[in-house]
């Protein structure tokens, strides 16, 4: 695993999937939408970015109740998105979750 350096990075961690190395970035979300935008200060102030195309492989989202969903493309130019059934991943024996 890979985690990148500064804050600001459009990605948040870099995983080996077996057949290539998908770049993540993570969001944990209580409502109902998973705000895409990518929110960090800097001397100015704060700075808000939406993904670019590219920026990341997948976007894993954890639920408050411990749900786990993974979406495996770049959402870029949207500001959120709503993680649905096809997302959710389940536990499984061999991954010990």
């Amino acid at each position: 695993m890979s985690i990148p350096v500064t804050e600001s990075a459009a990605y948040d961690l870099v995983v080996d999937d077996g057949a290539r190395l998908q770049r993540v970035q993570c969001k944990f979300s209580s409502g109902r939408d998973v705000d895409l935008r990518r929110i960090h200060s800097n001397s100015g102030g704060y700075v808000v970015k939406r993904v670019l195309e590219n920026a990341y492989d997948w976007l894993y989202v954890l639920r408050p109740d411990g749900s786990e969903y993974l979406v495996k493309e770049c959402l870029s130019g949207r500001r959120a998105v709503t993680v649905t059934k096809k997302h959710h991943l389940e536990a499984t024996a061999e991954s010990g979750r």
